[in-house]
């Protein structure tokens, strides 16, 4: 069983609906995360047993569940849409963990809201399965991220461009509420619940925090913290919109996510954006700019001198590029087995990553080739690739241990887009043996282990995939 404790629903009207799943035909389980359901205090045998499918399904609501759809607003790509919510997810409820944190258990894809436009609230299971290897990837990594603790498939068919398997994602995380939450009430002008919303974040996630310029600030240093560590992996989100921006700073919403194969900065892979918006290189100016929108909604909760606030907010809004920096120089400096970076660094590593532009190189195979050798193999001329390596093997010399430097902060694996969508492709045919595959190899990255090698190659030409997709 679970014990709720379920805060926000206790928060008075507007900041939600009172939701309940929608039950599904038929039911199975297709994953359960053991090892995050222990930390969070269920019992995994109960969680794969039949109530712990009636929950996760959304056939049956646990004692002390208060389903609900949060509401939000959000700007899309650069657009403002005054009311979006919860579509196709319903928050069951929050449970505080054993080391006493407290976590949103909600279900992703559990039928349809009063924030749905005429969506059929449902997810099919291409979405789900992504999710739940990129989510668990990336906590694997050490990235600030929503977790997957549980998929199931519904026995029901959903229909997009056409007809797909249905499943739900039983999403965790330390909140859901987003930069977009707080555009909701700043753009009706409620300025009590905007308060009353800021008062609950810097409870819940910032408790230092003495008021709403403090707020801005904490939020600003953990989304440069989360986007730099994305970069360092080469993921790219796909879709940062205001209402996809945590302000817990995790990743939340894995849609038309990807991580690159051959590198290049401008890389995109969401089928939706079409002219590049939210571009791997793009996407520490898009943090900036939805901070901006955060900074606008606080103005209101900074002081009766409304000029003052404006200046105030805009001055911390500037600090986030040099905190952004600065976490770039410590992640992309580990991988090169830099473990006190200093200034000079970034130049050596902006020459290996135009050199990997230049010449396609693999991103994840050339920095976890540092460490044994094998990153020459992955330029198709390493005479500049080798002029590079003295540069680097000498700034290395007088690092205590670089490899294990190197080798905590490159992964060997990632989720690639090509072996995701085989994955997905064998589990529409009730197949789930390389999905399980796959989460196995991706929650120890680091680990060499034969019978994951092939995992680790990049894609053959006829094997890579250009464009991702939302799947709602």
């Amino acid at each position: 069983m679970i014990r709720f404790d379920n805060s926000y629903a206790r928060l008075p009207s507007g900041f939600f609906t009172r939701t309940a799943p929608t039950p599904v035909r038929d039911p199975s389980l297709i994953a359960v995360n053991e090892e995050l359901a222990a930390d969070l205090g269920i019992d995994a045998g109960w969680l794969s047993g039949p109530e712990g499918l009636a929950m996760l399904s959304g056939n049956a609501l646990p004692d002390g569940a208060t389903p609900i759809a949060q509401a939000y607003a959000g700007h899309q790509f650069g657009g403002f849409v005054p009311q979006l919510g919860d579509g196709r997810a319903v928050l069951l409820g929050e449970i505080v963990s054993p080391a006493g944190q407290r976590f949103d258990i909600q279900l992703k894809g559990a039928g349809p809201t009063p924030f749905s436009r005429r969506g059929d609230g449902r997810a099919w299971l291409g979405p789900v399965l992504r999710e739940y290897l990129v989510s668990e990837f990336m906590a694997a990594m050490g990235v600030p991220t929503t977790r997957a603790l549980a998929a199931v498939s519904t026995g029901e068919i959903v229909i997009r461009e056409m007809a797909y398997p249905g499943a739900i994602l039983t999403r965790v995380a330390s909140s859901h509420i987003r930069v977009g939450t707080f555009e909701f009430f700043a753009a009706r002008g409620d300025t009590e619940r905007l308060r009353l919303l800021m008062q609950t974040v810097i409870a819940r996630h910032y408790p230092q925090a003495k008021g709403a310029l403090d707020l801005l600030d904490a939020v600003i240093r953990a989304q440069a913290a989360t986007i730099a560590h994305w970069m360092a992996l080469g993921f790219i989100h796909g879709v940062m919109n205001t209402d996809n921006m945590a302000v817990s700073g995790e990743t939340i919403d894995y849609g038309p996510c990807a991580f690159m194969d051959e590198y290049h900065p401008d890389k995109v892979f969401s089928s939706i954006d079409s002219r590049g918006r939210y571009a791997w290189s793009e996407q520490p100016q898009i943090a900036v700019w939805n901070l901006a929108q955060l900074a606008s909604c606080l103005v209101p909760l900074m002081g009766e001198d409304l000029e003052a606030a404006v200046e105030d907010a805009t001055r911390v809004v500037h600090t986030f590029p040099a905190i952004y920096q600065d976490e770039w120089l410590k992640r992309f400096a580990a991988k090169l087995g830099i473990s006190r970076p200093r200034p000079e660094d970034r130049s050596l590593i902006e020459v290996l990553l135009t050199q990997m532009a230049a010449q396609n190189a693999d991103f994840t195979r050339v920095f976890a080739g540092l460490a044994d050798g094998t990153a020459a193999a992955e330029f198709a001329d390493p005479a500049g690739f080798a002029q590079w390596e003295k540069l680097w093997l000498d700034r290395i010399a007088s690092e205590a241990d670089p490899k294990a430097v190197m080798r905590r902060a490159n992964p060997l694996r990632i989720p690639r887009n090509h072996q995701i969508e085989a994955a997905i492709s064998e589990a529409r045919d009730g197949n789930f043996a390389l999905f399980h595959k796959l989460d196995r190899a991706l929650r120890t990255p680091h680990e060499a282990r034969a019978e994951w090698d092939a995992l680790s190659l990049a894609p053959t030409p006829d094997e890579v995939v250009r464009r991702t997709f939302c799947g709602t």
